[in-house]
């Protein structure tokens, strides 16, 4: 008996994740300065002596709702991916080692400022101390985060710029292939169109709102759970709420007492690529640039992939010229790629985002110009609005077109510098007391009052109107004596301006058909409707799969693009043509449902079965219906389908899924929403709680002050002790 006790109380110990080290007692030690308040909606509101501390917090707290997500994120950055995904994933690996090796990231970290190397140091501390006291928690890649990881994931979007750098073309070059894929972004894919990438924002000034004070609606359209509800604050100054990439340490998309800011993915072109011009000789590589003949830089890099139950590793090499990494070819010549790449000025920027206190600040943030996927809308406590198109912009001599590669001999085709912030498109408290940016163009932001086109270089934008936009600027121009409550609703509001002349030529072609009689129920449907979504919609279903078949079956001029496109299905398509359409639409209905009288609530669903990163769905388990419907639509809640799924209805995987619609005044209030819940564990009572109340557009007041996040408080505790 003794000796088992003995056996028991050594495995004990072994097993303990309390074992103590220098670091697990530096970690244990730094805990002890956090506190963290989960509220009624899980929520967690993170307190710290200093900002080391709330960063040390934060993350600690996004490994409990979700490591999963922060651990793939930091493997895709770090180029780690295809330790788990296999072969296939290492050009996404060797993607992110062209840009910067393992010792490169090392070097960055070295020499970011002391304070910054302070943040870094925090997040590591953060996650692996949840590691640590989580043992049941096993690391699928990296067992140990370091400081450094850091400089690799630097703005919140989704995959940053480094995700267009296309890894078809990565691979055919390192493989020696022929490039046989077409890159650009399918329009649909299965039987629902692929919901776009994209966000709205909205600044309304004071004079339009009924409280005096600007107001700001930060609705981003992001895949579902990409990013988590987070409160951070310190005692030197910071106090963030809103989204937070899962594994970032700064708040991405939110608001402080004194301002908020919210991103749109911008038209800026700030990548380009360009042709070299590669000389062998004996003793290396060489590239032309005017009369030079330059090295080429040469690395090498040994990255690992996963394949069955074993581990292999390839060796791969890096070219760069000065322009950047050589990434494919284009027409039989090497192509080097260049985009923003300032670790260090990035984290900084984005971190010192979430303190400024007005305007002012803000604007001098934004001279750092390194927020380069982004535009920006922004309001404040002092009245103001305003906003930023692009930030990273490359200046570049415009007798050349950067839409195709240019020639890299030609010196004339490189950056000269970045523009300077003031020649950027920026708009600042405009006459019409209202900015709006739905991924479209920046010249019909603010009214009569946008910027002009003529003003500017062309590569500064590129997004075309669409509809989100005409719907947002439709709205905003009605906007008076606007509530909080008011604000949301306009994001919500069910309009559709796609149809506007897609549906009415529709019903004039069956008009001036022979009238099929399988078609006049429908016909009478549609000729009733009034442009609107909703649960009990059945025209909405109707019109949503007869959209989606024109844009499959219909032929379009060349060149047809966006809304003029969609418009021409309803102007010019041949008659009998968008009635042979809508007949596929109503057989298509008929066999996934049994009927085209549909309503749109049940087909178009909310369910969350688990947290896997990779959702499934089931036609057959619980769901919710929403009445929101796909951007395509020019509906701002967007709410859409990405991928293949093996079911019939229509599941959201992107859109709305954070969402905050925030007042500035003598104090800061907010609402917000969070598709399914804070928590991936579906075990926890915050994994779906905010289900119903997202499906129904229903927010919940965000809790910022202290005295009423503890009003709220579920649980109170510090790192390590939950």
């Amino acid at each position: 008996m003794y000796r088992m006790l003995t056996l028991l109380f050594i495995l004990f110990i072994a097993c303990s994740p309390q074992t103590s080290t220098p670091e697990v007692e530096r970690w244990t030690s730094q805990s002890e300065n956090i506190t963290i308040i989960r509220d009624d909606f899980g929520v967690p509101h993170i307190y710290g002596k200093t900002d080391a501390d709330a960063v040390f917090g934060l993350l600690y707290a996004q490994c409990e709702d979700d490591f999963r997500r922060v651990e793939r994120n930091f493997t895709w950055a770090i180029g780690r991916l295809a330790e788990t995904e296999g072969e296939e994933a290492i050009y996404s690996d060797l993607r992110a080692r062209l840009f910067m090796t393992e010792e490169e990231a090392k070097a960055t970290y070295d020499s970011a400022p002391s304070w910054l190397k302070e943040l870094c140091e925090a997040w590591a501390d953060g996650i692996n101390y949840y590691l640590h006291t989580h043992p049941e928690v096993k690391p699928k890649v990296i067992n140990k985060y370091e400081p450094w990881m850091t400089m690799y994931f630097t703005e919140g979007s989704i995959g940053g710029d480094i995700e267009r750098v296309s890894t078809s073309k990565i691979k055919a070059f390192y493989e020696k292939e022929k490039v046989a894929v077409n890159d650009k972004p399918m329009i649909n894919q299965g039987y629902a169109l692929e919901e776009p990438q994209g966000s709205n924002g909205f600044a309304i000034s004071g004079d339009l709102t009924e409280s005096g004070n600007a107001m700001l609606l930060i609705n981003p359209h992001t895949s579902f759970y990409f990013r988590g509800e987070v409160h951070v604050v310190s005692e030197e100054g910071l106090n963030a709420y809103g989204a937070v990439t899962w594994g970032q340490f700064f708040v991405y998309q939110g608001f402080n007492e004194n301002t908020g800011w919210m991103h749109t993915s911008t038209g800026t072109d700030i990548i380009d690529e360009f042709q070299e011009t590669i000389i062998e000789k004996e003793d290396g590589l060489y590239y032309q640039y005017g009369e030079e003949e330059r090295a080429v830089e040469v690395k090498e890099v040994t990255l690992q992939y996963k394949d069955g139950d074993e581990m292999k590793e390839k060796t791969f090499p890096i070219y760069r010229t000065h322009h950047g990494p050589i990434t494919h070819e284009t027409d039989g010549k090497w192509t080097s790629t260049a985009l923003m790449w300032k670790p260090v000025d990035a984290l900084t920027q984005s971190y010192t985002r979430t303190k400024k206190k007005n305007l002012e600040g803000f604007h001098e943030m934004m001279n750092i110009r390194t927020n380069s996927s982004n535009n920006t809308v922004f309001a404040d406590s002092e009245g103001n609005i305003a906003y930023y198109h692009g930030n990273f912009i490359p200046k570049r001599d415009i007798q050349f077109d950067y839409t195709q590669p240019v020639d890299g001999s030609n010196p004339a085709t490189d950056w000269q510098g970045l523009h300077e912030l003031d020649e950027t498109i920026i708009v600042s408290n405009p006459p019409n007391g209202w900015i709006q940016n739905c991924n479209s163009t920046p010249f019909t932001s603010a009214a009569e009052n946008s910027p002009r086109k003529e003003d500017y270089p062309y590569y500064m934008t590129s997004f075309p109107e669409n509809f989100r936009g005409v719907n947002a600027i439709r709205l905003l121009s009605e906007v008076d004596n606007l509530s909080l409550d008011g604000l949301i609703a306009l994001g919500y509001n069910p309009y559709l301006p796609a149809f506007e002349k897609v549906i009415p030529g529709l019903v004039e072609a069956y008009d001036n058909s022979n009238q099929d009689k399988t078609m006049w129920d429908a016909m009478e449907e549609l000729r009733a409707w009034d442009l609107t979504t909703g649960v009990n919609s059945k025209a909405m279903t109707l019109a949503h799969f007869y959209g989606r078949a024109l844009y499959e079956n219909a032929e379009t001029p060349e060149g047809l693009k966006g809304i003029n496109r969609f418009h021409w299905f309803g102007t010019d398509l041949a008659e009998a043509e968008r009635l042979r359409i809508f007949k596929l639409a109503m057989k298509e209905m008929e066999s996934r449902y049994g009927t085209w009288m549909i309503a749109w609530g049940e087909v178009n669903r909310f369910q969350r079965l688990s947290g896997d990163i990779n959702a499934s769905f089931d036609d057959n388990a619980p769901s919710i219906p929403v009445g929101y419907t796909t951007a395509w639509w020019g509906h701002l809640a967007a709410y859409g389908m990405r991928g293949q799924h093996d079911v019939n209805k229509i599941y959201g995987t992107r859109g709305n899924s954070f969402v905050a619609a925030v007042e500035f005044g003598d104090k800061v209030k907010a609402k917000t929403i969070l598709a399914g819940g804070q928590s991936s564990d579906p075990n926890s009572p915050h994994f779906n709680d905010q289900a119903e109340m997202y499906a129904k557009g229903e927010f919940k007041d965000a809790a910022y002050y202290r005295e009423d996040v503890e009003a709220r408080a579920e649980e109170t505790y510090q790192p390590g002790k939950r």
